[in-house]
């Protein structure tokens, strides 16, 4: 069985990377070569038959122990796919470690997953570009959470990010650089020959998510050929000249190099020794992200200002909400309480609830205004704790307030969005099926326009314009999210805005920051694995974002300062058009 599925691999390599043109004439170095004199590592071979990532799957690999490994200290690790056929792998390491022009790294070389076939008249099912093609993260979790911890089993791997490269060639190049794009806390070096940046499923997104994205602590090193293939699903040589230049615009640590070959391995095979030592260069010196970068995005980020997760732990959450001293409070469901977060991060109860999800907001009478949907009613707590009923017989599931108290609510049982003034009396500013979908509204600083987000979220947030005489009207899906590869569309939650008149969304794909034309400029990465929901602007300058994943409360420090909707609207500059 071993060697049918060695022959199939073949094959699906040699469809890969296709047969190169005349000038493709690179010769491999001596460094590829067997010296003499040099001590050469071990290479053992197996199968991985039991992945809950890829069900079903055969993952022939090899993994190569150089002859310098000592048990007791971690070693580095690189991870190439498609087996590294091609490359010499065993033998380039065997002379770089020997000279010590790459630390002592240990190689793991496995092959892309197959379903073997039900019967002998059947094909095998090829999982080769369902693994290395896809943008999601799945490739890099049966790496994180499978093969590294079985090679890990008999060999000291080191767990240090700036310890850890993959390479690959074509299809295997992107896949190398999506495992680290995806996860950057387990991988900072990338060495990607021929990559195939196109949209085979997806991979021709890269030249822009790379420049929305906050910068990422990658090392990156690419390959290509000016007669690479141009194919159905792009031109794999303008692919390559796009991330390369979305690289840079990010400010990482990019190194191009263009030859004259086809879609051929011949290249980077002659030039491997050379990648591996600009990729290892200066070890172990970290890599680091950027942090200033001609990136809307880092404009926003104060520098060397990540994510702080709280000493909070939540099963059962809702919304959250900021008072004028930088306060952030939010709904804890699981200790019937209203908890207060001062911005010195001490938590402290503030008030007591029915034990629900619920929607927060304050007002310009300093008060917190608090939807209790089961009871069917909104009230308001006053800073000593104080609650008193504002709206009754009611069942809300989305509030904010504007500077002059009118309290704009979403009641899902009549479809409806209220405006309801201070003296109690209610608008119906829109109704209908799409309104009992609403998921959170905010109102710009200026407060003549309402965005309004979904729970079947889609790929829009729609805005709306308040009009002087008190309606609602332009109706409009207006902000255009980004919509992670893999999601049916944006989990789009809580939204806040900036005195610079951006939109703050919580999504799957990080936290995504539109401007006032409704372009994601910007993506601040989400604190931990999944995605937020919930945001808020706090501490004494607005300049705090605070967000919550459903589990856990963290908060990031900014460049700019938030806006309350309770507060007096202000005017934001225009955007570029």
């Amino acid at each position: 069985m071993n060697r049918i599925l060695l022959t199939l691999f073949t094959l699906i390599a040699l469809c890969a990377l296709r047969p190169a043109l005349a000038s493709d004439d690179y010769q491999l170095t001596p460094d590829s070569l067997p010296q003499p004199g040099v001590p050469k590592g071990e290479v053992h071979n197996a199968q991985w038959k039991t992945s809950k990532i890829f069900p079903g799957t055969v993952h022939d690999y090899a993994v190569y122990v150089p002859k310098q490994y000592d048990p007791s200290r971690p070693a580095c690790v690189m991870i190439f796919q498609d087996g590294g056929g091609g490359f010499n792998v065993p033998t380039v390491f065997d002379n770089l470690i020997f000279k010590k022009e790459m630390p002592v790294t240990v190689a793991i070389m496995i092959n892309p997953g197959v379903v073997p076939s039900a019967n002998p008249n059947a094909l095998p099912r090829f999982n080769r570009s369902h693994e290395y093609d896809s943008l999601t993260d799945d490739y890099a979790r049966f790496l994180i959470e499978e093969i590294l911890p079985e090679v890990g089993k008999t060999l000291n791997l080191s767990k240090n990010p700036d310890d850890r490269a993959l390479c690959g060639a074509s299809s295997g190049g992107i896949c190398a650089f999506t495992a680290a794009w995806q996860r950057p806390d387990q991988f900072h070096r990338v060495a990607s020959f021929v990559g195939s940046f196109t949209d085979l499923q997806g991979g021709n997104v890269y030249n822009s998510l790379i420049r929305k994205y906050e910068p990422r602590p990658l090392r990156v090193f690419l390959q290509d050929g000016t007669a690479d293939q141009d194919i159905y699903s792009g031109s794999w040589y303008l692919g390559n000249q796009d991330v390369n230049a979305a690289l840079k615009f990010a400010g990482n640590d990019v190194k191009f190099v263009v030859g004259d070959g086809g879609h051929s391995g011949r290249h980077g095979a002659s030039i491997l020794p050379d990648v591996l030592r600009w990729l290892w260069r200066d070890y172990p010196a970290p890599i680091k992200a950027a942090t200033e970068t001609r990136q809307p995005i880092t404009a926003l980020l104060a520098p060397n200002e990540g994510w702080q997760e709280l000493p909070i732990k939540l099963e059962n959450p809702g919304g959250m909400a900021s008072d004028a001293e930088g306060n952030v409070y939010f709904a804890d469901a699981d200790h019937l309480k209203i908890q207060k977060i001062a911005p010195d991060g001490t938590l402290s109860a503030f008030a007591g609830n029915l034990g629900q999800r619920i929607p927060l907001a304050f007002g310009p009478d300093g008060r917190l205004y608090v939807s209790q949907p089961l009871a069917r009613r909104v009230v308001a707590y006053d800073a000593a704790g104080k609650v008193s009923e504002v709206v009754h017989n009611m069942g809300v599931s989305v509030l904010t307030l504007d500077a002059q108290g009118n309290l704009y609510a979403v009641e899902p049982g009549k479809k409806t969005l209220w405006r309801i003034g201070k003296d109690g009396k209610r608008v119906a500013l829109l109704k209908g099926d799409a309104i009992a979908d609403i998921g959170n509204i905010v109102l710009t600083p200026d407060q003549t326009l309402l965005c309004l987000s979904r729970r079947v979220h889609g790929k829009f947030i729609a805005s709306a314009r308040l009009t002087q005489d008190g309606r609602l009207d332009a109706f409009q899906d207006y902000f255009d999210l980004v919509i992670p590869y893999g999601k049916p569309d944006a989990e789009a939650g809580g939204m806040v805005t900036d005195t610079n008149g951006w939109l703050y969304v919580a999504s799957a794909a990080g936290i995504q920051v539109l401007d006032q034309a409704g372009r994601v400029n910007g993506i601040i990465a989400n604190p931990g694995p999944d995605p937020t929901w919930s945001l808020a602007f706090g501490g004494p300058n607005r300049d705090l974002l605070y967000a919550c994943d459903g589990k856990h409360i963290y908060r990031r420090k900014l460049r700019v300062r938030g806006v309350q909707s309770y507060e007096a609207p202000i005017k934001p500059p225009a955007p570029r058009l």
